[in-house]
């Protein structure tokens, strides 16, 4: 199979790699670079696990290639803290209970941040609206909005 070659900043690093074209991000973040925080939930974009910050915007990885991503630059939950601090978001899904199994955090979490880039002092319609498109199966929401205010009122 043809590989490709790209260079993409993850998580600040730079990271240089051959794939096959047809590789999904999702698949370049868990497999070639070990970042298994990125869910693979539905591979159709319906779910949000997958969602990463491309350009530091919010996308669903399941959906972009990889070699889309040449010369982008990426950050997964992985590289969401800093300086061995969890991100406020990060903080609020820990100090509000937004998670039952977290599987769909990470991809929450991601959507939460371009969601508050957006809008600073969202409303609760805003917020709901706003991970509109990231599915929770067990918690029913509501957690995952009081840590989204958490964040809110933390920064």
């Amino acid at each position: 199979m043809t590989q490709t070659s790209i260079t993409i900043t993850v998580n600040g690093k730079r990271r240089a790699a051959s794939v096959e074209p047809r590789m999904l991000l999702v698949h370049f973040l868990r497999e070639q670079l070990r970042l298994t925080g990125t869910h693979i939930g539905c591979d159709t974009s319906q779910c949000g696990a997958c969602t990463v910050l491309l350009d530091g915007r919010s996308a669903k990885s399941c959906t972009i290639f990889a070699v889309q991503a040449d010369g982008s630059e990426i950050t997964t939950i992985e590289g969401l803290a800093r300086n061995g601090e969890l991100h406020p978001l990060q903080q609020g899904f820990w100090e509000e209970h937004g998670l039952q199994c977290g599987f769909c955090t990470p991809g929450m979490i991601m959507a939460a941040v371009t969601l508050l880039d957006d809008t600073p002092s969202p409303s609760e319609r805003q917020i709901r609206e706003g991970i509109s498109g990231n599915l929770c199966r067990c918690t029913g929401y509501q957690h995952i909005v009081n840590a989204i205010q958490y964040a809110v009122d933390k920064k």
